[in-house]
């Protein structure tokens, strides 16, 4: 793959930021090959996301960050410089549905996934051996009903151990206490049926069966405190009708889950999104 440095900027809006930002490239010999930008004229907030090939520049990833502070504080800038050379880690968390966890297991491995999964999380047992053929370490920590805080301490302590930069909820079926929330702010993305919250709690495809209802659809955001209410990355639908069974709405949600998740997971490790809010910016 080629090797890039990608600039991701927030900032307040205002004239001359894509001059300054592409004259600053262009000063250091920098050949820019993807540019996206975008106004919120709600907010007056300006979004930003170059990518640079890093032969061009000829100057490593930390110089270049050192050379471009000037500019950052000359735009109020929330900003970051991204090295491709270094992979992601990810930690993925499961129960006992595998649908997710063998998607993404099989992207990651025929390399659609540029990361590096560093380890499989469970509050159940049931998918070791299916993770465990990738070579991906398995952690099993039940979640005590009586005691959650202290299974979602050895949670944050495998998480730490791992140094994951992203934690992927692939059908963990656990919610998340809010100070794991806050440690990992923007950090964790989870997939949930778009049926929430009119289709709550067990069974939600056979409710919406009953219902009648003709789409149905996933939606992958990233993990907040309040449940499945952070800011959205991706979501799509399957339309249906009289004619398909609960079994149908069950397979045809499995694969609107997976495909959205691996979606959003893939723009969060490309830096193609940017939280604004409780609301994203995605350049997909």
């Amino acid at each position: 793959m080629s090797h890039y440095y990608r600039l991701v900027v927030s900032c307040p809006d205002r004239v001359g930021i894509v001059a300054r930002v592409s004259s600053f490239i262009a000063q250091q010999g920098g050949s820019i090959t993807e540019a996206s930008q975008h106004s919120d004229l709600e907010t007056g907030r300006f979004f930003m996301r170059y990518e640079i090939l890093a032969d061009s520049v000829g100057i490593s990833v930390e110089a270049l960050r050192a050379a471009f502070e000037p500019v950052a504080r000359e735009f109020s800038m929330q900003w970051a410089l991204v090295d491709t050379q270094k992979r992601r880690r990810v930690v993925l968390m499961v129960s006992r549905e595998s649908h997710c966890l063998v998607d993404l297991l099989y992207r990651w491995q025929s390399g659609e996934l540029d990361c590096d999964i560093v380890g499989v999380i469970s509050n159940h047992d049931d998918l070791r051996s299916l993770t465990q053929w990738y070579g991906i370490p398995y952690h099993h920590v039940p979640v005590d009903p009586d005691d959650k805080q202290a299974s979602f301490t050895k949670v944050q302590a495998e998480i730490d151990s791992a140094q994951a930069d992203c934690i992927v909820l692939a059908r963990y079926m656990q919610i998340l206490p809010p100070e794991l929330c806050a440690r990992y702010s923007g950090k964790v993305i989870n997939i949930h049926h778009s049926f929430l919250p009119s289709f709550a709690g067990a069974k939600p495809y056979h409710q919406a069966y009953q219902r009648g209802v003709k789409l149905i659809g996933a939606t992958c955001h990233y993990v907040t405190e309040e449940l499945d209410a952070g800011p959205i990355i991706e979501q799509d639908i399957h339309r249906v009708s009289h004619c398909h069974t609960p079994t149908d709405l069950v397979r045809f949600g499995r694969d609107v889950e997976k495909a959205v998740l691996a979606r959003g997971l893939r723009w969060h490790l490309e830096d193609r999104v940017l939280i604004h809010g409780n609301k994203t910016v995605v350049f997909s």
